[in-house]
């Protein structure tokens, strides 16, 4: 068993910042890949990205390349994104999940966070 808890969404102008956190417990966490996803009313969850559990490989959606990035940090069992030059199309909840492989599908991650908040004001 897996447990995620995410931090660090907030209300941010576009243009700005946001770094969210992923905590996970268990002792196994390097074992695991971990994705980002997000969701907004109405829509699918929707992949944003994954890395895998050494932390050497990293996968994005298109729409995030070169301004979001992934990384992990397994001594703290914590999984970030950090997000930059943020869209207002951006706003979503943001989820983390650890599954058995980095993909970008949603059915191959077996443990999930509630979710944090990004809103992006224009």
């Amino acid at each position: 068993q897996v447990q995620l808890v995410e931090s660090g969404g907030g209300l941010v102008q576009a243009g700005g910042s946001l770094r969210l956190s992923c905590a996970a417990s268990g002792r196994t966490f390097s074992s695991y890949a971990m994705g980002w996803f997000r969701q907004v009313p109405g829509k699918e969850r929707e992949f944003v990205a994954a890395i895998n559990g050494s932390g050497g490989s990293a996968a994005y959606v298109d729409s995030v390349t070169g301004r979001f990035f992934i990384s992990r940090d397994n001594a703290k069992n914590t999984v970030y994104l950090q997000i930059d030059s943020l869209k207002p199309e951006d706003t979503a909840v943001y989820y983390c999940a650890a599954g058995n492989g980095m993909t970008r599908v949603v059915s191959n991650y077996a443990y999930w966070g509630q979710g944090t908040q990004v809103t992006v004001s224009s």
